[in-house]
């Protein structure tokens, strides 16, 4: 038996005219001291069968989708590639960084741009060496700040630096939504957007909004890190986002002084867990200090040390994605 209010009945007579037989029984039942005017409906439906069934289950899923918002491209942007962590402080920022670098360093043919989301702590500005309010062009369109051949975006390039943003889910919305629609990207083969951790609004939001070519899943080998990873991995599935694939960030310390190697995070737990979901691996990025160092003073390690094993890893991880993009849309 199902109950449904006044107003609410006839929408769902509505809805389910052609998937039912007939009402068997409809009934009024007024509740002792209700409001005039106040009543509940009961209503036995009967079904004719399985088709019937999913041709309800159909329709709801119809209704339910008139509520959300239709993706849209984002103009001149080929494919968006977003880089995500289940929880903060595994690397992701520098990860997305170093990939949109690797990117154009494997093939300069390649345009490549960087996108901030994380507008409660916004990471690209300090990493790419990147300061200032972006121009305006004739269109009301922002200009993305330049460095190292890759146009960026980000909230903190419209806030200070030791701003804090104290915004309500609505604002952050609003914030996201600029930052997606109101940024002259000129002509792009990706965009790499740096994601906030975590699977809340901004996630939804972004792919809600945007195709989003596939996701890249940056943790630590870490057991509470790969928890939250598969919490992120689970959330791009859940909204038909391509998982691309698990990158191990601070995988292994060598030692500067003998080379002796200690896994520090633990040892192939990101391996473990791209067993686990079906998915491959796509670098293994060390914990080293030049790549701590580089990131600091806004010089990645891909452009200020081209030939370390460092920036090897990073454009290993580069050319994986390009594979797994080339896989999905073949």
């Amino acid at each position: 038996m199902a109950h449904y209010s006044c107003g609410k009945l006839s929408h769902l007579l509505r809805l389910t005219a052609t998937s039912f037989n007939s009402v068997m029984w409809t009934g009024r039942h007024v509740q002792h001291n209700a409001q005039p005017n106040s009543c509940k409906h009961f209503v036995r439906l009967k079904s004719s069968g399985a088709v019937d069934r999913a041709t309800l289950e159909q329709k709801q899923r119809q209704h339910m989708a008139r509520g959300l918002p239709k993706q849209k491209p984002i103009t001149g942007v080929k494919q968006v590639i977003v880089v995500a962590s289940g929880k903060g402080g595994v690397g992701k920022s520098t990860t997305a960084v170093n990939l949109a670098l690797g990117l154009t360093a494997n093939d300069p043919s390649k345009s490549v741009g960087l996108l901030d989301a994380d507008v409660y702590g916004p990471s690209i500005p300090k990493l790419m060496n990147l300061k200032g309010n972006p121009e305006l062009t004739d269109n009301n369109l922002m200009r993305p700040l330049v460095n190292f051949g890759i146009p960026c975006m980000s909230m903190g390039f419209l806030v200070e630096d030791v701003a804090p943003i104290v915004w309500r889910g609505l604002m952050v919305m609003s914030a996201i939504e600029k930052l997606l629609r109101q940024v002259d990207w000129g002509l792009l083969d990706y965009l790499v957007i740096d994601m906030p951790p975590g699977t809340g609004d901004v996630q939804l939001s972004i792919t809600q909004n945007i195709p989003i070519a596939g996701a890249v899943i940056v943790s630590t080998p870490q057991d509470i890190a790969l928890l939250d990873a598969r919490r992120g991995a689970e959330m791009f599935r859940k909204v038909n986002v391509p998982v691309l694939g698990l990158i191990q960030n601070m995988s292994v310390f060598q030692c500067p002084q003998c080379n002796h190697q200690t896994h520090i995070f633990g040892a192939d737990g990101a391996r473990e867990l791209a067993q686990t979901l079906g998915v491959e691996v796509l670098g293994d990025i060390p914990l080293h200090l030049k790549i701590r160092e580089t990131s600091d003073k806004g010089q990645p390690v891909v452009v200020s040390s081209p030939d370390s094993p460092e920036a090897e890893a990073y454009r290993k991880a580069a050319s994986a994605v390009v594979r797994r993009l080339a896989e999905h849309s073949g």
